[in-house]
């Protein structure tokens, strides 16, 4: 039999009762339990001779709770320590929790921003980061090898099993007041709209604003599975409402979570979403200007450029690394790095977790608002007089399965052009990249799970996009 569990960019995730199952989140339990025992009596190993803790969590989809409780009693029959957090807690809360107690690991149900049909399971190591493909391997090793041995778990009824459970926010605020400058946004009084896509959010991001006088208009804090039906991610679409709403002159600002509360949605005064490429360049322009922290900046391959000329602007160092956030985490663990992120939705900063924090980057975009009295878009058209434009769009384009592996040959063997557009460079760190004249690219990744392929494109002006979408569109089904 082949196993159901294949741990991707961020975790385990499958449809809820076909493949997310109760039994095969056990099996997954089972082989997290034998990685870790394994470490623990690894002299080598980081957690070598540590109280066998780990955290766990669970966001408000289905069954999280239950789903919790049957991997949190496999663990303790592996004479583990399960501690449950109390309610739905954002994936960055529990990961700064496996930090603060010092645990050997975490396990987090959750697929964060997928559709509501969809449950996950992602594992964070000792330091709360995802963790890595190496670690990932030997878990599905065990598992497959307790698969051929027919393993099975004679467990308690379904959501009976008595686990300690914790309160993770007190420590995760007094975390965050040591990271954003609370006093500036209180001195603001600032009109927030805050989109909560009935996720993990709440009582979070709002109460952190709230309790700092912003004047707030929340949407969606309610507990809902299905999530109203559409998709919990912030992007542009999911954060229409609170652009219609802040468009009216209602608010200054719009600040959105995903389910897990790890990625970020931004509106700017005017009700225009900014993307996450451009969040990022902002929070590197503000904590480097405006709160005079040192080091360098990370971003993942397909992340813009712009964050390469805010960072050459002020003198900053600058990283690429793989898709993942585990990958710019393990650079942020390594070396000082301001802010990391990515164009998905991730970041986090210096001093702070190695795993995507909504919260935290929402709570920067108003420390900035509140620090330099003047709208988002109007501090990136400052920065943009200094540095250009900067133009992205990601596309999504269907391959027949059987044309895929032609087509990543081709784009693998390197191109002299992109359509009319000259190849500078070709650089394969993650998919195919190629850099284009004047600054602009495109890059390519295969899906891990669908037959399409993503192109990520950055120009310099909205007609020269227009032109490589086109380009781009051709080349991937001519």
């Amino acid at each position: 039999m082949t196993s159901p569990i294949k741990f991707g960019t961020s975790g385990w995730r499958g449809l809820i009762a076909r493949d997310f199952t109760f039994e095969n989140v056990r099996l997954a339990a089972q082989g997290i339990a034998q990685y870790l025992r394994a470490e623990l009596a690894n002299p080598r190993s980081s957690i070598f001779g540590r109280k066998p803790v780990l955290i766990l969590g669970y966001d408000t989809r289905f069954l999280g709770r239950e789903f919790s409780l049957a991997a949190a009693e496999v663990l303790a029959g592996n004479g583990l320590t399960p501690l449950l957090c109390e309610r739905d807690a954002p994936t960055p809360v529990i990961a700064h929790t496996i930090r603060r107690r010092k645990a050997i690991g975490g396990i987090n149900m959750t697929a964060s921003h997928n559709p509501a049909e969809y449950q996950g399971l992602k594992f964070s190591t000792s330091n709360g980061a995802p963790a890595t493909p190496e670690v990932t391997k030997q878990i599905e090793a065990n598992i497959a090898q307790l698969i051929a041995q027919n393993w099975s778990f004679k467990a308690a009824v379904i959501g009976t099993f008595q686990c300690k459970t914790i309160d993770p926010r007190p420590d995760y605020f007094k975390q965050l007041h040591k990271l954003i400058d609370f006093a500036v946004i209180k001195r603001a009084k600032l009109k927030v709209a805050v989109e909560m896509m009935h996720g993990t959010g709440r009582g979070y991001l709002d109460e952190l604003l709230a309790e700092n006088d912003a004047r707030l208009t929340v949407f969606h804090a309610n507990l809902d599975p299905l999530f109203g039906g559409h998709h919990p991610e912030p992007n542009a679409e999911g954060m229409k409402e609170v652009s219609q709403f802040v468009r009216k002159g209602k608010a200054q600002l719009g600040l959105g979570l995903d389910g897990d509360a790890d990625r970020f949605g931004v509106v700017d005064k005017d009700g225009t979403w900014l993307t996450p490429n451009q969040v990022l360049a902002l929070a590197l322009y503000h904590l480097k200007k405006n709160r005079h922290w040192t080091g360098a900046v990370v971003r993942t391959v397909p992340t813009s450029h712009q964050v390469d000329a805010v960072a050459g602007m002020l003198g900053v160092r600058i990283h690429e690394t793989p898709v993942g956030f585990k990958y710019i985490g393990a650079l942020m663990e390594s070396e000082p790095i301001i802010v990391g992120g990515e164009e998905s939705g991730g970041l986090s900063v210096k001093g702070h977790v190695p795993e995507k924090d909504g919260i935290l980057a929402c709570l920067l975009m108003a420390e900035l608002v509140a620090t330099e009295k003047k709208s988002l878009g109007a501090i990136l058209r400052g920065i943009e007089k200094q540095t250009g434009e900067f133009h992205t769009d990601r596309i999504n384009v269907s391959i027949p399965p059987d044309k895929k592996e032609a087509l990543l040959a081709r784009l693998g063997s390197g191109l002299p052009a992109i359509g009319p557009f000259r190849v500078e460079k070709f650089i394969t760190t993650d998919g195919f990249k190629f850099l284009l004249p004047n600054g602009e690219w495109v890059a390519f990744r295969a899906s891990g799970t669908e037959p399409l392929i993503r192109c990520y494109i950055e120009a310099r002006s909205k007609a020269q996009l227009a032109k490589l979408q086109t380009a781009c569109r051709q080349l991937l089904t001519a």
